[in-house]
């Protein structure tokens, strides 16, 4: 094989002759001093996209959570979160190193979900002994399961009767929708903060936007200055977020379906058991016996994933079916 196929994440793509075209022209300013054009037009593109009154582009998506928590939440607060949420298990802990926010992580539901009822019991008393619950942090996709509207209208529900803030973690927010951008939408209604990645399903280089009030975003705005996010002619990024929006929101779709297509050709594999996909993310569990000789077998055929019993394979705008057709062949190769 004379290619490379890269399944490792949807964060390994390359920008497009398009995109890069649209870069090289971007108009750009100073955004520190909110002079930039193209980043000012990213973050009003898509606080409307979605129905917020503002935004803000950030450099990662990490940063872009961070940003988004400590809007809500102060020195000896606390936020609720999931186990596996990418904010609390994937992040370095920033909230609580640099925001000096404690975190109260929830088991998740085999579909990511946590239970109504967990949340309740995790919401401290008016007390001095504990920390002051704040936020509701939630992930869309989670493990690559799209969270449904109704449950998200419930953790609303609940997050507005105990004076709860609600914060969406969106890195694939338009793979939850399919999509389809009056569906992601549908899912951000109610909550107060949303961070969307550009550098994932969309495809761009770099770059996050957090989405909320106008008051949320000023304050945003200062805590990126503080974390170092605070970049200049940033428009060559934007640009490539504003690109993005035009070409590559319902493209999303191609990945779910070639992630499908993934999934059925292992499934005939002997000896491999593999989890349907609900979007663009695949697992698929190997025998840890295996491994070592498997990855010696992919490596000589240019097919890279990060090995491990139960292994996350991504679809995304650099494979095409032809792509996961030759992957396929090569598992089965070895495992037959």
């Amino acid at each position: 094989m004379n290619h490379i196929i890269d399944l490792r994440s949807d964060t390994v793509t390359q920008p497009s002759p398009g995109m890069r075209e649209a870069m090289a022209r971007a108009a750009v300013g100073d955004d520190v001093y909110g002079e930039d054009p193209t980043v000012n037009a990213l973050q009003e593109r898509l606080a409307d996209m979605l129905g917020f009154e503002a935004a803000l582009f950030a450099p990662t998506g990490t940063q872009s959570n961070l940003i988004g928590v400590m809007t809500h939440c102060g020195r000896g607060d606390e936020y609720i979160v999931g186990q596996d949420a990418h904010t609390y298990k994937y992040e370095g802990g920033g909230a609580a190193v640099l925001g000096s926010i404690q975190p109260q992580p929830l088991s998740n539901q085999p579909d990511g979900t946590l239970l109504l009822e967990d949340i309740e019991r995790a919401i401290k008393p008016d007390d001095a002994h504990f920390a002051r619950t704040r936020l509701i942090a939630l992930e869309n996709t989670i493990g690559g399961r799209p969270l449904p509207v109704g449950y998200l209208r419930d953790v609303g529900a609940l997050a507005k009767r105990r004076g709860l803030a609600m914060h969406l973690d969106g890195a694939r927010l338009f793979n939850a929708a399919g999509g389809s951008v009056p569906a992601a939408r549908e899912l951000v209604a109610g909550f107060d903060t949303v961070s969307v990645c550009l550098s994932k399903g969309l495809g761009t280089p770099a770059g996050s936007v957090l989405c909320g009030s106008r008051a949320q975003i000023d304050v945003g705005r200062r805590w990126r200055k503080m974390l170092g996010g605070g970049m200049r002619q940033a428009g060559v990024l934007a640009a490539a977020g504003l690109y993005a929006l035009d070409h590559n929101i319902e493209r999303v779709a191609d990945d779910h379906r070639n992630a499908a297509r993934l999934a059925d050709g292992l499934a005939q594999v002997p000896g491999l058991k593999v989890e349907p996909p609900q979007t663009n993310i695949v697992f698929v569990q190997f025998p840890a016996d295996r491994l070592p000789a498997l990855r010696a077998h992919l490596d000589a055929r240019g097919i890279k994933v990060t090995l491990a019993p139960r292994t996350r394979f991504v679809c995304h705008l650099d494979v095409d079916e032809a792509m996961v057709d030759a992957a396929i062949a090569v598992f089965d190769e070895f495992f037959r």
